[in-house]
């Protein structure tokens, strides 16, 4: 009897080494979702949009721990005219904002990114020696959604609505991208031509801004209070003003108190780091805003 039971024992053990497993078994792992593929960023200190989150900008009176700060070097910014500005990393890659064809550095960017509110901030026909143009809208309504690694740049955008027109309360949804650079451990975002104060879904995929640059036209694009309201809540270390027209650039500044600084720049470009950052936010006017 101990023999048969021994028998059969083997007998059914071989069966499971041998038979075939049932394919739900061979797809136990699921495959990775296109989400999971995504560059982490990190600018977005909680990856889920959270209502009332605030996010501080950096404080260089903080350790920088050395794999964040990443220490290979500073961004350059500089103002070329409008909207646009070129921001060229550590290693060389060069973006230019709001590009139209008219406003460019000496040489090509790498990257462009665009918005549809008006001429001047985009073009459709861009020199074709750009290897990566960025549209902040899509022709079919829906959210641009970008994320662009190229060398040690991270480029993603968060989307608002834009007017219809001039002087309309009519909005178009999804005509505007605030783009985000993340360099060198910093994040740089361009709020683009924005026609809405942000709520806090937009704070939360937007996460830390050390660097902003900011339209202060008075009302082309969003009111000059309301621009404050947006400014001072991402609380940002450097703010560079753009899209100057109609009052002069005292009239925004006023909307700040105390615990902002201004300062009238000597030139058109800054070099920043994340230890070089101000420990006390500052508007600085770049020369030919």
């Amino acid at each position: 009897m101990l023999r048969y039971a021994v028998l059969l024992f083997v007998a059914i053990a071989f069966i499971h080494l041998v038979w075939p497993m049932p394919a739900a078994h061979a797809q136990a792992t699921p495959p990775a979702s296109p989400q999971a593929t995504r560059p982490v960023s990190q600018c977005q200190a909680i990856a889920e949009r959270l209502p009332k989150v605030q996010f501080a900008a950096f404080r260089t009176d903080a350790a920088v721990p050395r794999a964040v700060a990443g220490e290979a070097g500073a961004v350059t910014i500089t103002y070329l005219g409008h909207s646009a500005f070129n921001i060229v990393s550590p290693e060389g890659v060069s973006i230019v904002t709001d590009y139209n064809g008219w406003y460019k550095p000496a040489e090509t960017p790498d990257i462009v990114t665009m918005n549809k509110a008006h001429s001047t901030h985009y073009t459709l026909s861009p020199d074709p020696a750009i290897a990566h143009v960025l549209h902040g809208w899509r022709d079919d309504g829906e959210p641009a959604d970008h994320d662009l690694v190229l060398r040690d740049a991270y480029v993603r955008n968060v989307v608002t609505d834009i007017r219809r027109g001039w002087g309309g309360d009519a909005m178009e949804k999804n005509g505007n991208s605030i783009f985000i650079f993340e360099i060198a451990g910093l994040c740089i975002g361009h709020l683009g031509h924005l026609h809405q104060e942000l709520t806090e879904v937009h704070y939360a995929e937007i996460g830390r801004l050390d660097v902003v640059m900011v339209p202060v036209d008075g009302g082309l694009t969003l009111g000059p209070d309301s621009m404050s309201r947006v400014v001072s809540r991402l609380r940002s270390s450097l703010i560079l003003p753009m899209h100057r027209r109609g009052p002069p650039i005292d009239r925004f500044l006023s909307l700040f108190g105390s615990g902002f600084d201004a300062r009238y720049g000597d030139s058109d470009s800054v070099t920043v780091s994340l230890r070089s950052l101000p420990k006390k936010p500052l508007i600085l006017i770049l020369k030919g805003v």
